[in-house]
Formats: C-alpha cells, structure tokens, sequence
C-alpha cells in the first residue's frame, strides 16, 4: 500500500497494453473485463433553484405533530459529528484517476470512446487532472432515452465516458469509506459488498420472530430521485464534507440537471446518502427494529396495526419538512401470513420464500423462446436458490437436492 495525501489507495502495476491480469491489484487498462458494470448517464437541463413547496407555518405545523425539532432529533455520536477536509486533493491526484479509470472501464473495452482513450491513458489521465486542479471540469450533455426495467419505463440518462464517469469514480473512491459509516446496515440499494441476497436473509432473519413482525407496512417515496432537492442534497453532504473545492465538484454534478438523474454512477451514491439519517431517524428516533430500504421502497414489520399507521405518518412528516419528499398514497398494511411480504425480488413469508412470479415468468419464456446463455442460466439459479423453489430447480436445473 503507498500513502497519498494521507490517504491509503490500492496500489497498482502492470503493463498498460497488457491482456491479462485484470484486477484491483493491477493497472491493466487495455484488458477486456466480463465484469460488466453498466452506469447510464443522465439529462441535458438548465436548472434554476429549486423552490421549497414547504410554507413556514407548514414546516412549524409538521414539527410539532412529528417531534422532529429539537425535543427529538436525531441520535448522533462524537465520531458522527466529523468531517473532512483535504478531499479534494485526493480526488485529483494521478493515483486515484488512474484507478478511476480502470473501475470506469470494466465491461466497456469495445466503447468506441474506451478504445479511443486505451491508446494513449497517460495522456488524458494528465489531461483529466489537469481538468480538476484548476477547476476546469464543466459536467457535458446528457444522452436522454427511456429504458423498460423492472416492469417500467424509465428515462435514462448517460454522460460521456470522459471525463464524467471517470470523475464520477474519482469521487467515489474517495468518499465511499466515508459514506459507508453513515449507512444503516438494512439498506441495500448498489452498496459494495451489500447485494439483494444480504437483504433477502437479513429479512428472514427478522422473519423468525413470528410476534414481533405480524404485520407488515410497504410504502415508497413519490418520484424520488426527480424530487431530490439540490439545497438540502448539499446540506447533507456538507455534515460529513469541510472542503469547499470538493463541494465545488459536487456541485458541478448535482446541479446539471434536476432532482438527480437515473443512471449516473455518482447518483445511486448521492441517493443513499440523501436518506441516510432519515434511515437513522427510523431506526434510534421511531425505534424500529424491523426496517428494511431499498432505493425508494421501504418495508417495516410489526405486531400491531396502529402503531404501524402512526410509523408511516411519523415517516411521512420527517420526508415533508426534512427532505422535501412525500410518500406515494399505496402504502398497504397487511399480514405477513396472509399476502407476503413482495420484497427484493421474493415473497417473504413466515414459513417459506418464493421467487416473484414475474421473475418466474419471465426465466420460463426465455427458455422457451432458447433465448438463455449459461450467464443468465447462472443468474437465474443465482435468484432460485435462494427461495423455496426445489420444483423449478429440479425441472430446469435438474438439480439433485
């Protein structure tokens, strides 16, 4: 390990044209990778700042229903309270934009762009620094289009390979170990080391004590990454950020288009972080033992109905006044026994965990339509094995269990 700054960085090596040895412990920026990881940009807007649709006299009126003043705020420590300078001077220095890049270009080696850059990375490595140090860094257009996943359809967002998304992972390599103390451990949206299956058994887990999680409330936030607020998005930042040349940075990216774009790899980042002491909030304040979030969706289980109705209104004024967010009206309470609880990808109920029918449906087309490979064979297996699904492992997976 070599120290910059401070700072401690993976160290890296190896031949820059080399086709092999790919990986953190190498600088290898001419491999081809199979490790895919798509990050699809953003919008091209000219944003002015945003306005609040929070009166005073509404702000005041939701303080004193919801507790969130000063008789009841958040539960911090010493450590909590700290933060950061120098950030920004490991942001640009050539070890961590050289490792930027490399993170940026895992499963993108046949990007006109990527090969383009692959020729000469010395160069635009001195040319993406040079960018930083001396604050000429101006985020680029946006390439806008809209994607089905999940079910829906989404407008995507996607920026250059450079200088944005390396930037991006500059950025990140630098503030996830500071980012990662601030989140709670059930919450699992694009979290290293942190997948759906961490979720999945971590809601099992809750799920043996049958008394304590009966019933079960589902809510999500109303257009959440759209709606994020770019003041308070800031504000957020700042608690753990004491380097105005960072926030300089930051602030390139958080006010190029509004709310935060789907698809930026900096995005799924800034959207945890904006939750971040809201999930505190429900865990230490509310004391809630049974909490669970996953982007915008969240699931509380408990043993009694009222005091699930009086959660949600508690969640719901903290959004309004704190976070200039509001909950969708389809929130549902119901029992964990009667309907499951639809979650991650699975049903999870007391006894047994299925696999949503839609991911079952959509893996059984696929093998009729022959249009499977031994990677999504393998994805799905991944997804089954998990569930009480032996039928469907023993048919298609001929599976001896």
């Amino acid at each position: 390990m070599l120290s910059v700054f401070g700072w401690r960085v993976a160290q890296v090596g190896g031949n820059l044209n080399n086709g092999s040895k790919a990986g953190l412990s190498y600088l290898n920026v001419n491999n081809d990778s199979s490790n895919d990881n798509p990050n699809i940009g953003a919008q091209l807007s000219i944003v002015k700042k945003q306005q609040s649709i929070i009166t005073p006299a509404l702000a005041e009126k939701y303080e004193s229903l919801s507790g969130v003043g000063s008789s009841r705020r958040l539960r911090t420590n010493n450590a909590d309270m700290k933060r950061h300078t120098q950030l920004f001077e490991k942001v640009c220095h050539k070890d961590n934009i050289s490792l930027a890049f490399y993170n940026a270009r895992k499963g993108k080696s046949y990007y006109p762009e990527v090969k383009r850059i692959n020729k000469n990375p010395g160069k635009y490595i001195n040319k993406l620094q040079d960018l930083l140090v001396n604050k000429k860094f101006e985020n680029s257009e946006y390439d806008v289009f809209k994607r089905e996943t999940g079910g829906k359809q989404r407008i995507i967002y996607r920026l250059p390979f450079y200088p944005d998304r390396i930037i991006h992972h500059c950025i990140v390599q630098v503030m996830m170990p500071i980012w990662m103390n601030l989140l709670i451990k059930d919450t699992f949206s694009t979290i290293p080391g942190r997948g759906i299956h961490d979720g999945v058994n971590r809601v099992k887990r809750a799920l043996r004590d049958r008394n304590g999680t009966q019933y079960c409330l589902k809510m999500d936030i109303a257009k959440y990454y759209p709606s994020i607020d770019h003041g308070i998005l800031k504000d957020i930042l700042r608690k753990k950020i004491k380097d105005e040349d960072m926030m300089w940075l930051m602030g390139e990216i958080i006010d190029s288009a509004q709310g935060i774009p789907i698809g930026n790899y900096i995005s799924q980042w800034f959207g945890n972080i904006y939750l971040a002491y809201f999930d505190h909030f429900v865990k230490e304040n509310l004391e809630v033992n049974y909490y669970f979030r996953y982007a915008d969706d969240l699931v509380i289980l408990g043993n009694n109905k009222q005091w699930l109705h009086g959660i949600r209104e508690e969640i719901k004024k903290y959004l309004i006044v704190n976070l200039n967010l509001d909950l969708k009206g389809n929130h549902q309470i119901f029992p964990v026994n009667v309907r499951g609880v639809d979650f991650l990808g699975y049903r999870f109920y007391h006894t047994h965990t299925l696999v949503r029918k839609r991911i079952v449906k959509e893996f059984k087309r696929k093998i009729k339509n022959q249009k499977t490979t031994k990677q999504t064979q393998s994805a799905y297996w991944g997804w089954f094995k998990h569930a009480d699904t032996y039928n469907l492992r023993k048919k298609y997976f001929n599976e001896k269990i």
